[in-house]
């Protein structure tokens, strides 16, 4: 083995074990952060939901009857916002749909009767800045709050929502995601 054959081995072998190391410290790491990561998600979900409906005392998680994970969980498909005295006041979720951009995650609130939205958020997206984008602003996210769920359309369509300037596609896909998880909450709960 000549000179520069062994110079080369020696280098990739070296290569290989700093690999190793970081891929062990990289998952001795990741096993104890992730619970944590978790209840920080679950905390600011919780956050979010209190934000939409603070005369709420406590969020009942509706479950799906299909396990997720490997660990057998189940997937939240909605919460019930609950009083004091353990009644249904207001239905809260979290719901993806597709934008203009990429999928929209929005948070809604609807009242215990399917009349009225009590308020919506936008928990993350990837339209275009500028635009799409707008659907965060208060301008845009205020016009859910007191909305008959029956009005739950843009403007042009014949709702109460008026569609940002320019970024109709991602104000549809918000209303969409309004109104179809609506829907589905009101099906399941009937």
């Amino acid at each position: 083995m000549t000179d520069s054959n062994r110079t080369t081995a020696i280098v990739i072998g070296k290569l290989v074990i700093i690999s190793v190391i970081a891929a062990l410290l990289l998952g001795i790491t990741y096993i104890p952060t992730q619970e944590q990561l978790e209840k920080n998600i679950q905390a600011a979900q919780e956050e979010i939901l209190q934000e939409l409906i603070p005369d709420a005392q406590e969020f009942e998680p509706v479950e799906g009857t299909q396990a997720v994970g490997e660990d057998g969980q189940r997937d939240i498909l909605y919460y019930r916002a609950l009083d004091e005295s353990g009644n249904v006041v207001a239905y809260a979720f979290f719901h993806e749909q597709t934008g203009y951009g990429g999928p929209i995650m929005v948070a809604g609130a609807v009242d215990s009767s399917f009349s009225n939205v009590l308020g919506m958020d936008i928990i993350r997206h990837e339209e275009t800045p500028g635009l799409g984008a707008k659907i965060t602003t208060n301008d845009f996210r205020s016009q859910f709050q007191g909305v008959p769920v029956s009005e739950l359309d843009l403007s042009r369509d014949g709702g109460s929502i008026d569609a940002i300037t320019g970024a109709t596609v991602s104000s549809r896909a918000v209303v969409n995601a309004m109104d179809s998880k609506i829907e589905e909450i009101e099906d399941t709960e009937a």
